[in-house]
């Protein structure tokens, strides 16, 4: 690696339905960038799945997939090389040194947060901001997540799991278990793409027909009534976390308008307005559902805070969204952590762990009699 600037590739779009979040993401990480420690590369995920260095001159000023396609945005085709350390190829051409000395996947949902990336960037011998292959798995999958979390004793709501193969969910059982209303969402997709609330079988049957769109598995939650609270944690093996904050929806629910269509969609309380003791609950939550999920490097863990007091965690966001009005840098913003100093904080702890694991045997050695073991 480079003792001086290390080349950073900034990971973003995606084969996603939050494929603009993510470019949006990547353009406030590229701009907070410190040009003093980190050179930034641009590569771009199209919506096929290819991958695309983009010429250094370009930036991601008005980039979308039409201007990109319009060739508006110069590029070479890319694609890591396994065992490589961060060499390419470019244009079909093997570069004769590594490219990239590690990486920050600004991906969010299936093929990019999922886990799937992770396990590329591993086997290309790259350090990579966020959870490893396993946190980022279980943090996509809702119902894998519930199941884990209660097995962790992680306080969550009522709901149920339903498969495409499998006999299709039936509008009064359902009520009869969760109540009414009830959240059909994917089990594998994130900023609200797919949910739906429904309160009729009319609106079940069309809620479970649009999250089966997205997903050939799909979890049914039970509405909470109470405050959405939001929680960043940090760190590898120490673990901090920020002042918490609060989500206060206009709409019916934090839906994908109401993050980021309507601009009055909801409102945010940095920190929230909630007592000391509920405070470190919450802190204290948000860490153990992160180390149970096996998450390192961040993620953004969302609960609900009831009438009565209950604390229930709804999910963890192991690739929160990283704009600079993201809850998740607002947060730690509020706790006294930059936007930019945040980043080159995620781009360290990538290389400290990838260090510790560097150091971890990967061959067996001969035992004391000479034969393997």
């Amino acid at each position: 690696m480079n003792t001086s600037r290390m080349r950073v590739g900034i990971l973003f779009g995606g084969k996603s339905a939050e494929h603009e979040i993510s470019i949006l993401s990547a353009a406030n990480v590229l701009e907070a960038l410190d040009r003093q420690r980190w050179e930034p590369l641009l590569i771009y995920i199209d919506p096929s799945g290819k991958w695309h260095l983009l010429d250094e001159r370009n930036s991601l000023h008005d980039f979308s997939f039409e201007a990109w396609k319009a060739g508006r945005f110069s590029s070479l085709e890319a694609c890591l090389l396994p065992g490589g350390a961060g060499r390419m190829a470019l244009n079909g051409q093997f570069s004769k040194e590594g490219v990239l000395d590690l990486v920050f996947p600004i991906l969010h949902g299936p093929l990019g947060e999922d886990g799937t990336v992770q396990g590329l960037l591993r086997i290309a011998e790259l350090p990579f901001v966020g959870p490893g292959v396993l946190g980022s798995a279980v943090g996509m999958d809702k119902e894998v997540m519930k199941r884990l979390l209660k097995e962790a004793g992680v306080p969550i709501g009522p709901y149920l799991t339903f498969r495409r193969w499998e006999a299709a969910p039936v509008f009064t059982e359902v009520a009869g278990e969760l109540g009414m209303p009830v959240f059909v969402k994917p089990a594998n997709l994130g900023s609200s793409v797919g949910i739906s609330r429904a309160d009729s079988e009319t609106s079940f049957r069309q809620a479970v027909e649009l999250a089966f769109s997205f997903d050939d598995k799909i979890v049914v939650e039970a509405q909470i009534t109470g405050r959405e609270i939001e929680c960043a944690v940090l760190g590898n093996e120490s673990v901090a976390t920020a002042s918490p904050g609060e989500i206060i929806p206009s709409h019916r629910f934090y839906s994908y308008e109401a993050k980021y269509l309507d601009p009055q969609g909801a409102r945010t309380q940095i920190p929230a307005n909630i007592d000391p003791d509920t405070e470190q609950r919450l802190r204290q939550l948000a860490v153990q559902t992160y180390q149970a999920l096996c998450c390192e490097g961040l993620s953004r863990v969302d609960f609900f805070l009831t009438d009565d007091g209950r604390v229930l965690v709804n999910e963890i966001n192991t690739l929160p969204g990283f704009t600079r009005i993201s809850m998740y840098p607002k947060m730690w913003e509020q706790s006294g952590l930059g936007y930019p100093e945040l980043v080159s904080r995620l781009l360290d702890l990538a290389i400290e762990r990838h260090q510790r694991d560097a150091r971890l045997q990967t061959q067996r050695t001969p035992n004391r009699s000479g034969e393997s073991g």
